[in-house]
């Protein structure tokens, strides 16, 4: 799989997948840290063998529960873009510290699956085989 990734600041485009192929090995996730627009699954295709956590999902309908502070037409904006402050943004004096916040929480709890803050690689970056074939699908 070639690398991609596209990012947006307006809610309007804001559900990312993003893929590269250092070492022989697909590295792919969905993040949510610039917000969410539409459900999204991007799974190995068939059986999913080699990729050791199979893939990323994000089934929830997470615009119906956006916080007030994050509501965007068509969906929810990321905190970094509302509020432009370190700790969101993970910039500044935030950026060798930067952890969860109450808004990446709530992305989390939607969607384990997915980046809910710029640091979140731990249990957000997913793995196959160099060369997998892949199902992306929008509002599984």
């Amino acid at each position: 799989m070639s690398s991609s990734s596209s990012s947006s600041s307006s809610a309007s485009d804001n559900s990312d997948a993003g893929s590269g192929l250092p070492q022989g090995l697909d590295f792919f996730d969905i993040s949510l840290v610039d917000g969410f627009n539409v459900p999204l699954d991007f799974l190995p295709a068939g059986d999913g063998s080699g990729c050791p956590k199979g893939g990323p999902r994000c089934d929830a309908d997470v615009t119906s529960q956006c916080p007030a502070a994050l509501q965007a037409p068509g969906g929810c904006d990321n905190p970094c873009t509302v509020f432009k402050t370190d700790e969101y943004c993970c910039t500044g004096s935030a950026a060798n510290s930067c952890g969860p916040t109450d808004y990446s929480r709530f992305f989390k709890g939607l969607c384990p699956d997915a980046y809910s803050y710029p640091k979140d690689d731990a249990t957000s970056t997913y793995t196959c085989p160099g060369g997998t074939n892949y199902n992306v699908v929008f509002c599984p």
